[in-house]
């Protein structure tokens, strides 16, 4: 049975408890901490310079799992990556759409000689081809899932109609050019919607308003998801 992996992400986080809440969600039995980045270009309205190195540091102070960096961004320099290298960041993830080309190239080599993996994001309507190249030399091809197919246009986004499609396109791509490459799925993930993702056989499921806004508390919650992951990947015989 295949161990889809759990990572929490900040997106929908109370950042006054921001070592107690991550912790709990480690402990509990969460693989990755997921850190969103974004600065003003990327998301406008919402979401502003959340994350980033600072962020980062304090994770690392309260466990020892991998640690991902989720940037929303227009831009990237070798100072923010050196920067999130030095304080423990593990794998750096950068929108397809926005790095392609020698300015890509550029920052896996910065990544790679630093010791982190590096992901490319498909993000809201981007479409699969601009991995055509990059596909053969990342480690994480990270798909954003939600979209404005079913929303109320608040905190509760659903998944796009064109998901599924993606997403067994992608597992597709990656096991027959890169089989080293995760395939991870982000975005509007809950415990009543997410059997048809994982039978599309994902590697990661990132997961925030599911975990940090549980009524039932973040461990219940890890524990919860960890099950119904569990019994998905049985169910569909996932290697």
């Amino acid at each position: 049975m295949k161990h889809i992996k759990i990572s929490a992400g900040i997106a929908h986080f109370d950042y006054s408890k921001l070592g107690e809440n991550m912790k709990e969600a480690m402990d509990a039995g969460a693989d990755i901490v997921h850190a969103d980045a974004a600065d003003m270009v990327e998301l406008p309205i919402n979401l502003q310079l959340m994350g980033g190195p600072q962020i980062i540091e304090g994770f690392r102070k309260v466990t020892d799992k991998p640690i991902e960096c989720h940037f929303y961004t227009s831009e990237c320099d070798k100072i923010f990556i050196d920067r999130i290298a030095e304080v423990g960041c593990n794998m750096l993830i950068l929108p397809a759409e926005r790095f392609i080309g020698a300015t890509l190239a550029y920052r896996i080599e910065w990544c790679k000689r630093l010791g982190m993996k590096i992901g490319l994001t498909i993000g809201c309507y981007t479409p699969l081809c601009f991995l055509d190249e990059a596909i053969y030399d990342i480690d994480r091809l990270h798909i954003v899932t939600h979209g404005t197919s079913n929303t109320d246009g608040k905190d509760n986004w659903y998944w796009r109609d064109s998901v599924l499609d993606l997403v067994h396109r992608a597992r597709k791509m990656i096991d027959e050019k890169n089989p080293k490459c995760e395939l991870a799925v982000d975005g509007g993930i809950r415990t009543d919607n997410v059997e048809p993702l994982i039978e599309c056989n994902p590697d990661v499921v990132i997961l925030s308003t599911a975990i940090f806004r549980n009524e039932k508390g973040i461990t219940y919650a890890v524990k919860e998801f960890r099950e119904i992951l569990d019994q998905l990947s049985e169910k569909y015989h996932l290697q």
